[in-house]
């Protein structure tokens, strides 16, 4: 089964509705996801814009990119300090 993701419209949007007196229940059936999925919207998104969500995803993909970025470059560090240990260049 796929993960849907849904934008930040489409979550700001249910928790408005929420807002205006819908239960959790029902706008998450109407969206097809658990009541509990939507709470999480509503702990991570409450009284946010849409712009803000937005701005939040988009540092949250930038965060993910840099901690790879790290992460690979790490990996590099750690191989060419066995590569000189190896060839007995270290000073």
């Amino acid at each position: 089964m796929t993960k849907r993701k849904y934008s930040e419209v489409e979550m700001i949007g249910a928790l408005k509705q929420m807002e205006a007196g819908r239960s959790a229940a029902e706008v998450g059936r109407e969206l097809g996801v658990s009541k509990h999925t939507v709470y999480a919207w509503k702990a991570k998104y409450g009284g946010m814009s849409v712009g803000e969500a937005q701005r939040l995803r988009q540092l949250e993909d930038e965060n993910g990119r840099l901690k790879k970025l790290v992460a690979d470059l790490s990996l590099d560090k750690e191989m060419l300090k066995a590569v000189i240990e190896k060839n007995g260049w270290s000073s």
